[in-house]
């Protein structure tokens, strides 16, 4: 079975107090509609953090240095019925970066709560591990996906 590598960069902050997490509305292409981390494919010759970096940028104009990511694991994604999508995400958190974050043309950039995320306008599985990630673990987990590539069907240790 092939998965298709693929990084995801949580950017974090602070206000009045509050933490809060970078997330984005997909204007386009795989995920479009929903609300989702920044990242996406790893080039050829690019290493996993390189790939968040860059996607960080292209996406939302926020610069991200390597030595501040802080990784935060793998979660798997099996889609059964499309396993042309299957993909394994490298997860980053990152509280250090420079830049105002700027909409593109595939993500409308936005502030949520970490106690307040959006879920109910994400991809389902992101309720079992984002959460997680957000509050410092190190994931190694596999998401099974129902035939109708949306709802979860399983998440594996």
């Amino acid at each position: 079975m092939t998965f298709t590598p693929v990084t995801l960069c949580f950017l974090t902050r602070e206000s009045a107090g509050v933490p809060q997490v970078l997330l984005g509305l997909k204007k386009t292409g795989f995920g479009r509609g929903k609300v989702v981390g920044l990242g996406g494919h790893v080039e050829p010759g690019e290493t996993d953090a390189e790939a968040a970096c860059r996607e960080v940028h292209e996406e939302a104009g926020i610069v991200v240095r390597q030595e501040d990511l802080r990784d935060a694991g793998v979660v798997t994604f099996d889609f059964p019925a499309r396993p042309e999508w299957n993909m394994s995400s490298r997860l980053f958190v990152a509280a250090n970066w420079t830049g105002q974050p700027a909409e593109s043309a595939e993500i409308r950039p936005e502030w949520f709560d970490v106690g307040a995320l959006p879920v109910d306008r994400m991809w389902q599985d992101a309720a079992h591990w984002l959460p997680l990630a957000l509050a410092g673990s190190f994931l190694r987990l596999t998401v099974v996906l129902n035939d109708d590539n949306e709802t979860v069907r399983e998440v594996l240790d």
